[in-house]
């Protein structure tokens, strides 16, 4: 079998290079490409980024004083956080019990938890967040799972944030731009943010992280939180694990690790919001790639071999666009993990494997109304993006599955063409060289 992309050689660009291990359970990868792993928690001292272009940083706001007031014991001193999820999809409305479990036990947060529904009327004529309400459940998006008694849907989005002052963003992408418009002026001066949104924004002067977006546009800070996790499995309490960017205030990062940690779901706080944020981002467009592997039944071997690829271009298309990217978080839940459980089990994989198997002849809009019942993918849409980012900076020949996997998505190659042998081969000597691109 002939690759369209090139299996790059391991003198050319080190995937991880100069990590000290501090683990006493490392997970040795038997790819020259992987140098020194890790076990379960953070292991690595972060490696210093070459010069380049740093990753745009938004200051915390002075006003958000009244919620970083902690105690000795992480609590918040005299006064009760309001937690507001802003959105209800599976994810939105596993956030929603996961955070639910926890604001009855910590006393630094009022029990209540709202979470704004877009508003659909269900097939029995019935109001979504009615059923939500009267049920417990979100028959929809998470059908026969219990959120917790004290999750409040709201269908009106002012009133949903108007009393919050944490507030955890998880809709997709595509939508944020427009929610965070009507909620300028309409959040409390002292609020704090968090995405668990997975992707980005491209605009004329670059690509912009929705952290940033919401940052920019409500005068806010804010964190992230991807990981390894599939909603449905969470939902279920199985064992998973996630990640929490953040960027300088750590008494924050560790706020949302309370507010989202049970014994089933293991957060861990890492200094670093744009690697944190993109590896959420990018690894749907490795799903999509892994998705059309399946369909044309190649085999497991040709499924690692996609992964491990698409793990290099995220690592290499990330440390490009911000200097401050840590080789160390590629080894948490937000990166190899979250590559692995994507590409194995996600809504991206499974909708790109029936597009193979079709030949490319259905399309991703119509497949994805059959099969997710109003759920949206990511993955198409950030290959795009991706793809407006390298067209535009002129890194196409540097990322050969980014650029192929948005190719086939458009119709431009067949499926088959995610392994076919092509003689254009990326200048990997300038991949060594970032800076070459500022």
């Amino acid at each position: 079998m002939r690759f369209h992309f090139p299996l790059y050689s391991s003198s050319s660009f080190s995937l991880v290079s100069n990590f000290t291990f501090i683990s006493s359970l490392p997970l040795i990868f038997s790819s020259s490409h992987f140098s020194t792993f890790i076990s379960m928690a953070p292991a690595f001292e972060p490696v210093s980024p070459p010069h380049q272009e740093a990753e745009p940083q938004t200051a915390t706001p002075h006003h958000t004083d009244t919620v970083n007031n902690f105690g000795n014991d992480g609590q918040v001193v005299g006064s009760k956080s309001k937690v507001t999820v802003v959105g209800s999809g599976n994810w939105g409305s596993v956030a929603a019990k996961l955070i639910a479990s926890n604001t009855l036990k910590l006393n630094s947060f009022h029990d209540e938890v709202r979470m704004w529904v877009f508003e659909e009327t269900l097939q029995t004529g019935e109001k979504l967040t009615d059923v939500i309400n009267k049920t417990n459940e979100n028959v929809k998006y998470l059908p026969g799972i219990k959120l917790g008694k004290n999750v409040i849907a709201d269908p009106d989005l002012d009133n949903a944030v108007k009393d919050a002052n944490m507030l955890v963003f998880v809709t997709p992408h595509q939508f944020m731009e427009g929610i965070c418009k009507r909620l300028v002026g309409k959040v409390r001066g002292d609020v704090e943010a968090i995405s668990l949104i997975k992707g980005m924004e491209v605009k004329m002067e670059g690509p912009c992280m929705i952290s940033n977006l919401i940052s920019e546009q409500l005068g806010i800070n804010c964190s992230v939180l991807m990981g390894a996790n599939i909603a449905n499995e969470i939902a279920v309490e199985k064992f998973s694990e996630a990640t929490v960017g953040f960027r300088d205030n750590r008494e924050i990062a560790e706020q949302w690790v309370k507010l989202f940690s049970t014994p089933y779901f293991m957060v861990t706080p890492v200094q670093d919001v744009g690697g944190v944020e993109l590896c959420g981002t990018l690894k749907n467009v490795v799903a999509i790639a892994a998705g059309f592997v399946d369909g044309l039944d190649m085999g497991n071997n040709t499924k690692a071999a996609i992964m491990r690829i698409g793990l290099r271009e995220m690592r290499a298309f990330s440390k490009l666009l911000f200097s401050s990217v840590r080789d160390s978080t590629f080894f948490e839940s937000c990166g190899v993990a979250d590559v692995i459980t994507t590409c194995l089990g996600g809504r991206n994989r499974k909708v790109a494997e029936a597009f193979a198997r079709n030949g490319g002849k259905r399309s991703f809009d119509d497949l994805e109304a059959e099969m997710l019942q109003g759920q949206k993918l990511q993955g198409v849409s950030t290959a795009r993006e991706v793809y407006e980012v390298l067209s535009h900076r002129g890194w196409l020949e540097l990322f050969p599955l980014f650029a192929t996997v948005h190719e086939i998505c458009v119709g431009r190659l067949p499926p088959s063409a995610i392994v076919e042998y092509s003689e254009k081969k990326p200048r990997l000597s300038l991949l060594e060289d970032p800076a070459c691109y500022q």
